[in-house]
């Protein structure tokens, strides 16, 4: 089983910047790709950002690119998801996932709370 715990997240103001953390404990971590998700009130949730784990491929929405950056450090089984130039509208709840090679996000987090006040 494979746990995926997220830290980072706080209170920034508009502008600011937030790094967020994935870390993944349990059996040998080995997913196809993680993803950071978030979820605001009363919206579903979407997709911010991917890597693939082997060859560090990247997708962004289109809503954070050239805002957010996905990183993955490998020896450390760890994602980021640094966010720059932050704005209200990224207020939610980010999770990270991972991805088996299906496509399937098998494993969650708890979620980190983000919020960025105007």
């Amino acid at each position: 089983q494979v746990q995926l715990v997220e830290s980072g997240g706080g209170l920034v103001q508009a502008g600011g910047s937030l790094r967020l953390s994935c870390a993944a404990s349990g059996r040998t971590f080995r997913p196809y790709a993680v993803g950071w998700f978030r979820q605001a009130p009363g919206k579903e949730r979407e997709i911010v950002a991917r890597i693939t784990w082997s060859r560090a491929s990247t997708y962004y929405a289109d809503s954070v690119k050239g805002r957010f950056t996905i990183s993955r450090d490998n020896a450390k089984n760890t994602a980021y998801l640094q966010m720059n130039s932050l704005k209200p509208e990224d207020t939610a709840v980010y999770y990270c996932s991972a991805a088996n090679s299906a496509g399937s996000y098998d494993y969650w987090g708890q979620g980190t709370q983000v919020t960025v006040s105007s």
